[in-house]
């Protein structure tokens, strides 16, 4: 089957679709399927560093407006596709205008993953340019598709709460278990960028530095009680802060000695030197970091507006609501250090079973197949 995967951006900056798109297309090929992936590029920005990939990855040019990811090289390549499945990740930018036009061209089906941004505060926020994206960007792709990809049961059930009646394939990401070797490494690059990771348990903070993850409000709560002799390690790509901003404002807190932040670009995953995994967003459609923290085998706090009630099911973590996040972050850091351990082991053995490359490509190749066959 040639599938075709089209996703606005490749770049590390842009958040965890960056990497799962590309490591389900990867999957997908090396279960035998012909998959192209197609993404866009901001001009000036490095190209696509190679990776050993097993899919056929393209990137095309940005043209103005940008913040739409237009690319006429993008749209002119689809034109003369032959793929057989058009499966667009991301809304609200032109990149799903032209998979729409492919699928009906070619009579094809198209699948959406909308990647969090049909979940509450994410479906919400800055709702006026979502609206006219949907009518003047890319009309109608909505209501063409021929089924959507949902990353959790949660996603699924947002999907349905907007009206959508397509075929919903639940199909969570997978999550590659790191080896000892390459934990040793990050640990080493760690404890020489932050050396007081050294000595001190770490709560960390690793993800996009977007108002969307409550980074300010973490902070703020972080800094409201004593924390004994944890540090709060905060790293990440920055979007709506730089780490320079949020270390100014710590510092004028006085409180560098008890939180430090670190651009996260170019660097290792810093799971490795952390107890504990903090990420209290508005909103998630699957959050990457919490499976590679398990996987990694660090336990996770996460809100509830996360998909990952399972955390505590699981016995590696917690999932509350924000206006209980205090109280549990507090009960966190008073667990003992081997039994945060041992919620580590659990997690990384959760992530082993429930979060496969192999598992999510063959949900998904699965259901492309039933989708030609309706159409049949």
């Amino acid at each position: 089957m040639k599938l075709c995967h089209i996703v606005p951006s490749l770049e590390e900056r842009h958040g965890g679709p960056s990497k799962s798109v590309r490591a389900l297309a990867n999957a997908q090929a090396s279960l035998g399927e012909s998959v192209e992936l197609l993404a866009t590029l901001e001009p000036g920005q490095p190209p696509l560093a190679a990776a050993g990939d097993a899919a056929r990855i393209e990137v095309f040019p940005r043209e103005a407006p940008q913040w739409l990811c237009r690319s006429t090289g993008l749209s002119a390549h689809l034109r003369a596709s032959s793929c057989e499945v058009v499966h667009n990740h991301a809304l609200w930018l032109l990149p799903l205008h032209y998979a729409h036009e492919t699928a009906h061209r070619r009579q094809v089906p198209l699948v959406i993953s909308p990647r969090g941004m049909l979940s509450g505060w994410a479906y919400e926020h800055r709702r006026w340019r979502k609206v006219i994206s949907e009518l003047l960007v890319h009309p109608g792709a909505f209501a063409h598709a021929a089924g959507w990809h949902a990353t959790s049961p949660e996603e699924h059930d947002d999907i349905r709460a907007l009206g959508f009646k397509q075929p919903v394939c639940v199909s969570p990401n997978g999550v590659p278990l790191p080896v000892d070797a390459d934990l040793a490494a990050a640990r080493a690059a760690w404890h020489e960028l932050c050396p007081a990771t050294q000595t001190r348990p770490v709560a960390l903070f690793y993800s996009r530095f977007h108002r969307k993850k409550r980074l300010r409000e973490l902070i703020d709560l972080w800094l409201s009680a004593p924390r004994g002799d944890w540090l709060l390690l905060i790293v990440g790509v920055a979007e709506d802060y730089t780490a320079a901003e949020l270390t100014t404002s710590i510092s004028a807190a006085g409180a560098t000695d008890r939180v430090a932040v670190c651009d996260g670009a170019g660097r290792p995953p810093p799971y490795a030197v952390a107890s504990l995994l903090v990420l209290p967003s508005h909103s998630e459609n699957f959050g990457l970091v919490i499976a590679e923290a398990l996987a990694a085998g660090v336990p996770a706090l996460v809100t509830d507006t996360t998909p990952w009630s399972g955390l505590q099911a699981n016995g590696c973590g917690w999932c509350g609501p924000w206006e209980n996040y205090a109280a549990t972050l507090a009960t966190a850091l008073a667990t003992p250090p081997a039994e945060l351990a041992a919620m580590g082991r659990r997690g990384r053995a959760w992530a082993a079973h429930e979060f496969s490359w192999t598992r999510a490509a063959g949900l998904l190749a699965g259901f492309y197949r039933h989708l030609c066959d309706e159409r049949r």
